[in-house]
């Protein structure tokens, strides 16, 4: 198997920002039970300015992606595969969201919105953790249905 170039690993975990910059907002009721958690905010930090100050910033941050990084052939697999994935959960985010917004609303600040509120901030922040590591090491993170989905579009 080839050696993944430094600069490839780091482009993959970086990729990885958007997914987190979407959960972060999933954590807010266990952050204000445990403050120190918004520590885990600094690294999505710029991503989440760049996404407030430009209109439609997360949009033409995926158009960016997915134009310039998953649709060029130029780009390395490795970079490609890892983008991908990190666009397919961020959508994934994004409409767990919009689902929360829309179906689970009338239920205000229950204890059962709060509680799946933390599971989806819990089970992101381990699923990224787990591949932020890997692209450390320079392998391909296998999340069972979206590494899945990934290689059939590239």
């Amino acid at each position: 198997m080839n050696q993944i170039p430094p600069w490839q690993r780091l482009l993959a975990v970086l990729f990885y920002l958007l997914p987190w910059s979407d959960a972060l907002p999933f954590g807010s009721a266990l952050i204000s039970v445990f403050p120190w958690l918004i520590w885990l905010q600094l690294p999505a930090l710029p991503l989440l300015l760049l996404q407030q100050s430009v209109p439609f910033g997360s949009f033409v941050l995926f158009l960016v992606l997915y134009l310039a990084v998953v649709r060029n052939p130029k780009v390395p697999n490795y970079l490609r595969f890892n983008a991908l994935q990190a666009i397919l959960i961020d959508i994934l985010l994004q409409l767990l969201a919009l689902g929360f917004r829309v179906l689970l609303s009338p239920l205000g600040d229950s204890i059962v919105l709060r509680t799946l509120n933390n599971t989806i901030f819990i089970g992101c922040l381990a699923v990224l953790i787990y591949a932020l590591l890997q692209c450390s090491r320079g392998k391909e993170a296998d999340l069972p249905t979206i590494s899945e989905a990934v290689r059939m579009q590239l």
